[in-house]
This record gives C-alpha cells, structure tokens and sequence, in this order.
C-alpha cells in the first residue's frame, strides 16, 4: 500500500469494535488495507487512507462498520470526470454537496 490520502481529517467511515467478531472481512475486501485486526477484533489503521468506497460496511456479517459510500468532494470530482462535467461538489449554492 502507498498510503494515498484522499482528503485529510473527512472520512466519515466509524468502527464499533464491540460488535466486531473478528472475521477478517474488512481487510479482506478493503482496497487500501484501512482494517487491521489484533486479538479478534478490527481496529482502523489509518482513517485517512479510506477512499469510502463502502465495501467493508456492506460485507460486515455483524453491522459493526458504517460509512457514507460516496461522499465529499472526491466523489464529485470522480462523477463530473466520469460524465465528462464539471465537479458536482459546489458548497456555495442553496443545495449544493455538503463536502465542505
């Protein structure tokens, strides 16, 4: 892993280390190894590292990870280069993202 950091201190992803089992399943679909797991459960290595795809939160069997798939301006940037616009991330209009 590099250790590419999207977007400092915004990730929204939350861990309920209770509830974890210890599966593995977090590290196992996460593309950017966020999840480590010691003594049967996860822990969050580096939140920042999180590009919130939503693949942990959607493959947990115990609903101990959430994360809001999508978000932020990153998402934006990634949906105007897809649709070949501009960013749809504009905090300065009535209605616009809430990635600011």
């Amino acid at each position: 892993m590099n250790g590419l950091i999207y977007l400092k201190d915004v990730v929204t992803l939350e861990l309920d280390a209770e509830k974890c089992n210890g599966c593995m399943m977090c590290t196992i679909v996460c593309p950017h190894e966020v999840f480590l797991v010691e003594d049967r459960k996860a822990r969050i290595q580096n939140k920042d590292l999180c590009m919130e795809c939503g693949a942990c939160e959607l493959n947990c069997p115990e609903d101990a990870i959430h994360v809001k798939s999508g978000v932020g301006c990153a998402s934006g940037i990634i949906n105007g280069i897809l649709r070949g616009t501009e960013p749809t991330c504009d905090c300065s209009e009535p209605g616009g993202s809430s990635c600011c």
